[in-house]
């Protein structure tokens, strides 16, 4: 099997020759020390080294005010968004609207201008023919919706009838600009993505941020709109949350979602043979092996065991990957080594 054919197989949960496997995107403090350990020169030379079956893309975008999709919105009205360094817990600019009215000051990016079309297919056309087109698309829109308001009011009037109305207008606007700058993206790259990425971080170690009942009233709505437009383009789902979120899974298997990322192994809830308990043949996993501990301080037989205990129990399904999508400087080289050559390994 290719990439292309073990990542199919794997979402759709039929026979594999071996997990597909995923690297994540390093963090750039990592990247010096892994390029080292496998003598490479850059993070895709790093992927064909260790036997990534992935090959990550991000949205070109460059507006005035930030160069990054995921940070596209200025909501401390100050002219320079800072995508490393961001914050949900701020108050944004919308943190004493209290009415729909109040919200009509602000000036909404229009991600046609800011997108360049011709370096989207640049992109996914520099992928190597066998490997998998992921589009890191993120759409991350609770999580903007959040940092519109800050953090604890965006909480608030969410749990408020007399002013939820507000929180739901400012994500409708950011599911709004997703929708269109990733149609955008879609109809440059027709024909050569496979997946993509999106998803809201809702989760906490022991349990959801919000409840359910939340969830399912002010993140679900724009999931099922955008996971619709990605199928509808054919292209797979790969949804992302850090953190427990077991008790909405079937919920985001009702949007349609076809993996979920990351299997945050210690969060509760979330260990590999109680998700395949609950939810076996019903969606699949991408994830799996702990960045909390085992990663950072397990040997490397330790590590090979969890890829084992992994491949037992999901034979397919599964795309094995670190538990978070950023491999902090904390994880040495020499454990990446050992989940990935386990995890290739033809049995």
């Amino acid at each position: 099997m290719n990439s292309k054919e073990r990542f199919r197989a794997t979402i759709e949960r039929h026979p594999v020759d071996r997990p597909a496997a995923w690297l994540g995107m390093p963090d750039i403090k990592s990247q010096p020390a892994l390029f080292e350990y496998y003598g490479v020169n850059n993070i895709h030379e790093l992927k064909l080294a260790i036997g990534d079956d992935f090959y990550s893309v991000d949205v070109p975008y460059c507006s005035p005010v930030s160069n990054a999709i995921y940070a596209a919105f200025d909501w401390y009205m100050d002219g320079n968004v800072d995508a490393q360094d961001r914050t949900l817990t701020a108050p944004g600019c919308f943190a004493d609207a209290e009415e729909l009215e109040d919200l009509d000051f602000f000036e909404w990016p229009d991600p046609a201008l800011y997108i360049n079309r011709d370096e989207c297919l640049r992109q996914v056309k520099a992928a190597p023919a066998d490997k998998v087109v992921l589009a890191m698309l993120w759409s991350a829109h609770f999580q903007d919706a959040c940092a519109a308001f800050g953090m604890e009011k965006a909480l608030m009037n969410m749990a408020d009838p007399d002013y939820e109305e507000l929180f739901i207008a400012v994500d409708n606007k950011i599911v709004d600009f997703y929708l269109k700058a990733n149609e955008i993206f879609y109809e440059a790259t027709k024909g050569y993505l496979d997946a993509v990425l999106i998803g809201n971080d809702m989760g906490s170690q022991r349990g959801l941020m919000l409840s359910p009942e939340m969830v399912r009233k002010f993140i679900i709505p724009g999931c099922c709109r955008l996971v619709e437009q990605a199928h509808s383009y054919g292209v797979k789902v790969i949804y992302h949350s850090c953190g427990s979120i077991v008790d909405i899974i079937p919920d985001l298997i009702s949007a349609g979602v076809d993996a979920i990322h990351p299997i945050q192994a210690l969060a509760a809830g979330m260990d590999a043979a109680s998700l395949k308990d609950k939810f076996e043949g019903k969606v699949s996993f991408c994830g799996g092996v702990d960045t909390q501990d085992l990663l950072v301080n397990g040997t490397p037989a330790q590590i090979q065991a969890k890829v084992q205990e992994l491949r037992r129990l999901f034979p397919t399904g599964l795309i094995i990957s670190p538990s978070h999508e950023a491999i902090l400087p904390d994880v040495p080289p020499a454990a990446i080594k050992a989940l990935f050559d386990e995890t290739v390994k033809i049995y």
